[in-house]
């Protein structure tokens, strides 16, 4: 057990990172520097697995291990977008890929032709380490707003948790779209804010959302119907737009992210003070993240497209 001194100590350490060294957005270089830091620290990893998007714990939510509950999120996209009906083989874009978990899911269990690009190297280095050599599925850093692939050239698109680091939503959606071929399929969720139009932001949620871009390297938020219009602006559009709230279904995610570190202490602890400092770190934004989710100042919106 780690003396009580120490744990003041490391806590005030935590406090003062967290007021004082934000990772607030300049430009896609601070994106990936935050990525490359999360990844190469490990603690994530160590105390999450393969995913480090939310979990899906059903309508209405029940108990679920943390780590299932993030493949079931895969799982339950998968299903809702329609992806479940492409045939085996078909070429998939899992864009903002992490460390590879969606994708691994998306070759093994449905056998696609998956493509996971990320602007972090650390994540690409990894999520390539992690993939056995026999799954269709490989990695490289690009820029989603400025994906270099051809035009049309895969059967759906995928994108979880990648939209709030975009300071272009609606290239962001141009981006997408275009590399989806006519018949193709998009499966997006995000982390969205209240519309304005739902209500402005009192005082206290205009400082609680600036915590949330600044802490982990946000430009902005797109609402659900922010993020719906960028997608039917397109030129490249030409299916049939549909959205949902899984807010209920993903809330428990935040409290799990931090209980983890308790039910799985050795993730921490094997890191020494240094991760107990870094998973502090991280706990404030997560409670307020789990805050504003709770409140309605954010909402987790998901988007399909069924091609025409």
């Amino acid at each position: 057990m780690m003396p009580i001194a120490l744990l003041v100590v490391v806590g005030i350490g935590a406090y003062l990172f967290w007021f004082r060294r934000d990772r607030h957005y300049e430009s896609s270089e601070t994106v990936a520097a935050a990525y490359d830091a999360w990844t190469d620290d490990q603690l994530l990893e160590r105390l999450w697995g393969d995913h480090v998007h939310l979990g899906h714990y059903g309508t209405p939510p029940r108990h679920r291990d943390f780590r299932e509950a993030k493949s079931a999120f895969v799982h339950e996209l998968v299903k809702w977008s329609g992806l479940d009906q492409l045939p085996p083989g078909s070429r998939v874009l899992d864009v903002g890929c992490g460390i590879g978990g969606s994708a691994r899911i998306l070759a093994r269990d449905y056998g696609f032709e998956v493509l996971g690009i990320s602007i972090s190297p650390a994540q690409v280095r990894r999520a390539s380490e992690l993939t056995p050599t026999d799954l269709s599925c490989r990695f490289e850093v690009m820029d989603a707003l400025d994906l270099q692939l051809p035009d049309q050239s895969f059967d759906a698109v995928w994108s979880v948790e990648a939209g709030p680091h975009m300071p272009d939503k609606q290239r962001y959606a141009d981006e997408l779209l275009r590399v989806l071929k006519q018949n193709g399929s998009l499966a997006v969720a995000d982390w969205n804010r209240r519309d304005p139009s739902d209500g402005p932001p009192n005082r206290i949620e205009r400082w609680v959302m600036r915590q949330l871009l600044n802490q982990w390297a946000h430009p902005e938020f797109a609402s659900i119907k922010g993020f719906r219009n960028n997608l039917e602006a397109s030129v490249h559009q030409h299916g049939t737009i549909s959205t949902d709230d899984w807010t209920t279904a993903t809330l428990p995610s935040w409290m799990d992210s931090i209980v983890e570190g308790v039910r799985r202490p050795g993730a921490v602890l094997s890191l020494g003070p240094r991760g107990l400092i870094l998973g502090l770190r991280e706990t404030p934004t997560m409670l307020l993240m789990n805050w504003a989710f709770a409140r309605g100042l954010m909402q987790f919106g998901v988007f399909r497209i069924n091609r025409n």
